[in-house]
Protein backbone atom coordinates (compact mmCIF):
# COMPACT_ATOMS: atom_id res chain seq x y z
CA UNK A 1 0.00 0.00 0.00
CA UNK A 2 1.41 3.75 -0.65
CA UNK A 3 0.70 6.70 1.45
CA UNK A 4 -2.75 7.56 -0.73
CA UNK A 5 -4.31 4.60 1.05
CA UNK A 6 -3.13 5.68 4.34
CA UNK A 7 -5.74 7.37 7.37
CA UNK A 8 -4.72 10.23 8.93
CA UNK A 9 -3.23 10.80 12.05
CA UNK A 10 -2.52 7.11 12.26
CA UNK A 11 1.66 5.96 12.02
CA UNK A 12 3.02 3.91 9.17
CA UNK A 13 6.60 2.37 8.87
CA UNK A 14 8.24 3.16 5.37
CA UNK A 15 8.76 -0.10 3.93
CA UNK A 16 10.20 1.41 0.17
CA UNK A 17 10.92 4.24 -1.93
CA UNK A 18 9.13 3.11 -5.71
CA UNK A 19 10.59 5.09 -8.38
CA UNK A 20 12.46 5.03 -11.24
CA UNK A 21 13.30 8.36 -10.83
CA UNK A 22 16.63 9.25 -9.23
CA UNK A 23 15.64 12.78 -8.33
CA UNK A 24 12.55 11.94 -6.72
CA UNK A 25 14.22 9.21 -4.17
CA UNK A 26 17.06 11.79 -3.54
CA UNK A 27 14.76 14.54 -2.82
CA UNK A 28 12.56 12.20 -0.58
CA UNK A 29 15.84 10.62 0.68
CA UNK A 30 16.56 14.73 1.95
CA UNK A 31 13.49 15.06 3.79
CA UNK A 32 13.83 12.19 6.33
CA UNK A 33 11.48 10.14 4.08
CA UNK A 34 13.81 6.32 3.38
CA UNK A 35 12.58 2.19 4.51
CA UNK A 36 12.36 1.70 8.32
CA UNK A 37 11.59 5.71 9.09
CA UNK A 38 8.38 5.93 10.67
CA UNK A 39 5.97 8.73 8.50
CA UNK A 40 2.55 10.25 9.59
CA UNK A 41 -0.25 11.77 7.03
CA UNK A 42 -1.41 14.90 9.14
CA UNK A 43 -4.23 16.03 6.36
CA UNK A 44 -5.15 15.48 2.95
CA UNK A 45 -4.90 18.68 0.68
CA UNK A 46 -6.19 19.09 -3.05
CA UNK A 47 -3.13 17.44 -4.88
CA UNK A 48 -1.97 15.42 -2.34
CA UNK A 49 -1.19 15.45 1.82
CA UNK A 50 0.87 16.85 4.62
CA UNK A 51 3.15 14.72 6.31
CA UNK A 52 4.89 14.21 9.18
CA UNK A 53 8.47 12.71 9.22
CA UNK A 54 10.69 12.75 12.24
CA UNK A 55 10.15 16.74 13.41
CA UNK A 56 8.78 17.95 10.04
CA UNK A 57 5.85 18.66 8.51
CA UNK A 58 6.37 18.75 4.30
CA UNK A 59 3.72 18.91 2.02
CA UNK A 60 3.94 16.24 -0.94
CA UNK A 61 2.03 16.03 -3.94
CA UNK A 62 0.17 12.63 -5.13
CA UNK A 63 2.89 11.87 -7.36
CA UNK A 64 5.60 11.70 -4.39
CA UNK A 65 3.10 10.17 -2.41
CA UNK A 66 2.53 6.59 -4.45
CA UNK A 67 6.17 6.26 -4.60
CA UNK A 68 5.99 6.11 -0.87
CA UNK A 69 5.41 2.40 -0.01
CA UNK A 70 3.86 1.82 3.31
Amino acid sequence: MNLLDAKEGEEYIIKDIVTNDEEMEAFLFSLGCYSGEPITVVSRVRGGCVVSIKDGRYNIDTDLAKAISI
